[in-house]
């Protein structure tokens, strides 16, 4: 473990094999949550919480498709004593789902909804705490003082709770944490943390336990630290609290739900979560079975027992670092290299059938025009051994579409020096090796041909390896791109990749990695996942967020055009690389002061052709500039059919009627000179 997480215990049991980590039962109502009781799936409701048949008739629906827990927001008094009247029609319906009341700013509300639902979610950035972005130096008595304050501001709804039997969630948000928190942590996983964690050691002093908590950023990776974080200082403090996982404000859409995937999907694998809420700007029964996919097939992996590695990582879980690596030889002087300090490429699957069409090529031609940038970058072709001379007579202008590529081999040494296979583009051999023989043969045959580089899969270093072998391993590390074709077993799919990562650290070699998304990955024969996207997204982003990475390939996928666009948006979601404009919208709720799904619509049509531009659509200010943390502009319900306009978390145009806020929007977008014409 690297020096900056030495005085941090571990997060999880391992990190090779999904073990649940062990927390309390909370019980909210009949429900319970952690312990020995399966992941919950929670999502809210985007009605007026005033208008109560409106909200019960969506609370059925949801209930009725699956949803376990629901949330409705009380954003004020009147609505928090709607409440009451919700509860009893939809019990009366014949539902007793627990119901739980979202809280920011006013403990009036909090402690008028704790009467009648089971549980309510607090933000300890706002709940008795402020946020106006004050720069100020905090003295430790100064900031006793404010932790004195919220203690008397939050304490009498726990002792309330606790009379009641009701349940908390303290609820961190990246982008709302208080001024108070932001002086002495900054924006940061650790200040989201401690927010947190003050508010549990208020509710512990009064001896109220039934807690859970949740840590939510619309950045993946910044999510992935804190919850990691916090189950560290917990572990520390002798806490087992249940955690709620969630990417807050993902958006709609594809890129919605790979971006949910890489944030909850990772901390799955690694044992933790209790309950999911998939957030989508979209209506919120749609969110209920991504959220029950990946619960299933986190269930799935649960084992009883560490799988026993004699190996220990030498990542820092808590911070996000890219691994170092090098530049594949032959593809140091083409303008696609892999490794090192280049983005993460792409690789596609390419039938030999497909290439044997005289239309393929103005085929690939045409898929390329249409993207908006140049895709095809690299391709993977698998072949027997009959196929190699199928494969040089193809009259296919490789070096016109792709800039290098794979080729997948069954069979022995190819005869590749004899034949016009390794000119003009770089390639890669990707031979399937049978023992340590196979190998050497491999690399010395490597070494006697310039042109070509070597894909091994990572599964050799479970071989008995020879320190010579090993040390040609390390001579020819610049030519070598290792992947993991491993299927769930003992180790989980992301497990197999830390182990061979973690050899390749051991022994000093610098290869690139490559993350193949190849068939199915079925847990004792059942297939967990309706979409191969929420599985690929699971997978290369738990990885990418690690910091492993420098090709990816979608192999999955049936339709190259699917394959690949789901490729760029796991790679933009896991924040990568970046190739259009990233969205950060919050699902919607009865704060919400313009209609979310129709205009986040018009704003991708107008603007989604902006690489590298992140615009942030809230329907209100409740964690408005604050969870636009890393945004570069922001479209805020300001009042209704009002908006405001922000450049970062300044609000830079009050109360723009909504039919001219998006005009207005991309003439502030030209102001700032990151505006470019769609081609």
């Amino acid at each position: 473990m690297s020096a900056e997480a030495k005085d941090l215990d571990s997060y999880c049991e391992s990190r090779f094999s999904t073990i649940r980590r062990k927390t309390r039962e909370v019980m909210i109502g009949s429900i319970g949550v952690g312990g020995d009781h399966p992941i919950r799936v929670q999502s809210m409701t985007t009605t007026d919480t005033k208008d109560i048949d409106a909200t019960v008739k969506q609370s059925i629906a949801l209930a009725e498709v699956g949803c376990e827990i629901i949330r409705i927001t009380a954003p004020n008094l009147k609505a928090a004593k709607a409440l009451d009247s919700i509860r009893k029609k939809f019990s009366a319906a014949g539902f007793s789902n627990p119901l739980v009341a979202d809280i920011h700013f006013l403990p009036r509300a909090a402690m008028e909804a704790i009467e009648h639902v089971e549980k309510v979610r607090v933000n300890p950035g706002n709940y008795a705490d402020s946020k106006k972005f004050n720069i100020r130096e905090y003295t430790d008595q100064q900031y006793n003082e404010e932790l004195d304050r919220i203690y008397d501001g939050f304490s009498p709804l726990v002792k309330r709770a606790k009379e009641l039997g009701r349940c908390l969630r303290i609820g961190t948000n990246h982008g709302s944490l208080s001024d108070r928190i932001m002086n002495r942590y900054g924006d940061s996983p650790m200040g989201m943390v401690e927010s947190a964690l003050e508010f549990i050691r208020i509710a512990e002093s009064h001896s109220f336990h039934s807690i859970l908590l949740s840590m939510k950023s619309s950045n993946p990776k910044v999510m992935i630290e804190a919850y990691r974080l916090v189950v560290a200082k917990m572990n520390e403090e002798g806490m087992n609290y249940p955690l709620h996982l969630g990417v807050t404000e993902a958006g709609e859409g594809e890129d919605a739900r790979v971006k949910s995937a890489i944030g909850i999907g990772s901390l799955l694998y690694d044992g933790l979560g209790d309950t999911i809420r998939v957030s989508l700007t979209e209506d919120p029964v749609y969110e209920v079975p991504v959220a029950r996919d990946l619960a299933s097939k986190a269930m799935a992996l649960w084992h009883g027992k560490v799988y026993d590695l004699p190996i220990e990582e030498t990542t820092n879980p808590y911070v996000y670092n890219k691994r170092k690596s090098l530049v594949l030889k032959s593809s140091q002087e083409t303008i696609c290299p892999l490794g090192k300090d280049s983005a993460p490429r792409v690789i596609l699957p390419v039938s030999l059938h497909s290439l044997q069409k005289k239309e393929a090529l103005q085929n690939w031609k045409l898929f390329q025009d249409s993207q908006k940038e140049a895709v095809l970058e690299g391709a993977l072709i698998s072949l027997q051994s009959n196929d190699w001379s199928i494969l040089q007579s193809l009259d296919f202008d490789w070096q016109s579409v792709f800039k290098f590529r794979l080729i997948e081999w069954e069979g022995g040494l190819p005869k590749i020096g004899n034949h016009d296979v390794n000119c003009n583009i770089p390639t890669v051999l990707v031979p399937k090796l049978e023992n340590t023989a196979h190998l050497e043969d491999f690399l010395t045959y490597l070494e006697a041909n310039i042109g070509i580089d070597l894909g091994l899969d990572g599964e050799v270093f479970a071989w008995d390896l020879s320190l010579d072998l090993l040390e040609k391993l390390r001579t020819l590390q610049d030519r070598l791109l290792f992947y993991s074709n491993s299927k769930e077993g003992s180790m989980h799919s992301l497990g197999t990749h830390r182990w061979f990562i973690q050899r390749l650290e051991d022994e000093k070699i610098k290869s690139p990695i490559w993350i193949r998304n190849t068939e199915k990955s079925q847990v004792n024969g059942k297939d967990y996942f309706s979409d191969r996207l929420l599985e690929s997204s699971m997978l290369s982003g738990a990885l990418l967020c690690d910091g492993f990475g420098d090709a990816i390939s979608i192999e999955s996928e049936s339709l190259i055009q699917k394959g690949t666009q789901l490729a760029y948006a796991i790679l933009q979601g896991s924040r990568t690389r970046i190739t259009k404009t990233e969205f950060v919208a919050c699902p919607s709720c009865g704060r919400t002061l313009f209609d979310l799904q129709s205009t986040t619509q018009k704003i991708k049509s107008r603007t989604g052709h902006l690489k590298g531009v992140t615009i942030a659509v809230m329907g209100c200010i409740v964690n408005g500039p604050g969870e636009m943390a890393d945004a570069d502009f922001g479209y805020v319900g300001g009042a209704p059919s009002k908006v405001n306009l922000y450049v970062g978390k300044e609000c830079v145009q009050y109360h723009i009627p909504e039919k001219e806020a998006l005009d207005r929007l991309i003439d502030l977008i030209k102001e700032h000179k990151k505006w470019m014409d769609a081609e």
